[in-house]
């Protein structure tokens, strides 16, 4: 049994970290700077919850205090959390390191280098204070999650269009399926070096428009699938397959499949 710190594990992929380290058998501590409610989806009875801020490293060392591991799944998509991301995971392996953690795993975006998103540009600036931390680190950068193209086409339809952007494939992945990876990187024995960087991406390439097809059959929501142009750093870095890796195809849960265990809530 190991103690894991799982930082960002009330997110999407953290709590399913959480989830698969308690069914486990392991002891769980989660960082976030709102603890849930009991009875939340975001709540698993059985972790411990600290509160804190990322951003200025309040609660940090209660969270990590004993772990043997930090898993990061933390956000910082817009404004100050964007900003200050990278700074924010290098407060986190700092308390980390203080606190004796040999270890420290990051959830990323596959070659979120590549791109001048500003999004991106943080998760790789985020991924450089990684690679230069005093303990071992793995990055594990995954292709886009089946919730993202699923989130296009649902705000789409509400206008009667569903918007495939010319030109682009998705590699999608489950949140599930990145969890066990991350949670894999954490309990291994060994690593193959001091910093090491994995890519993992979902069992299918898919062109975007038969994803869409996929989700009206799916949800059965209406609206005309319409090819659209993506401008901008964003529509050249997928236009371009950077956000594919077929090579590094895992799992099993594809997007027909998720969208199925979803229905009712889509």
């Amino acid at each position: 049994m190991s103690s894991i710190c799982v930082a960002g594990g009330t997110g999407q992929v953290g709590r399913e970290v959480v989830r698969l380290a308690l069914a486990a058998g392991h002891r769980v501590s989660v960082f976030s700077r709102h603890v849930p409610p009991v009875g939340s989806a975001s709540h698993h009875n059985g972790a411990t919850y600290f509160g804190g801020d990322v951003t200025t490293g309040e609660g940090l060392a209660a969270a990590v205090a004993g772990a043997d591991v930090v898993i990061d799944c933390l956000e910082g998509q817009f404004g100050r959390a964007q900003k200050q991301f990278a700074d924010g995971g290098a407060r986190l392996l700092a308390a980390a390191h203080a606190n004796g953690v040999p270890r420290a795993v990051m959830l990323s975006i596959i070659n979120c280098d590549l791109s001048g998103f500003p999004y991106y540009v943080s998760k790789a600036d985020k991924e450089r204070k990684y690679a230069r931390a005093p303990l071992e680190t793995v990055v594990v950068r995954a292709t886009q999650f089946h919730s993202l193209v699923a989130g296009v086409f649902a705000a789409g339809s509400r206008v009667g269009l569903i918007p495939v952007f010319k030109g682009v494939d998705f590699q999608t992945i489950s949140p599930a399926d990145v969890a066990a990876v991350l949670l894999e990187e954490a309990l291994a024995d060994s690593l193959p070096s001091q910093h090491h960087l994995r890519t993992v991406g979902g069992p299918e390439v898919l062109s975007m428009r038969a994803l869409a097809g996929s989700w009206k059959a799916v949800t059965g929501a209406r609206g005309l699938i319409l090819t659209v142009p993506l401008p901008g750093s964003m529509g050249a870095f997928l236009r371009s397959g950077h956000n594919l890796a077929p090579e590094k195809a895992l799992g099993a849960e594809t997007f027909v499949s998720w969208l199925e265990k979803r229905r009712e809530s889509l």
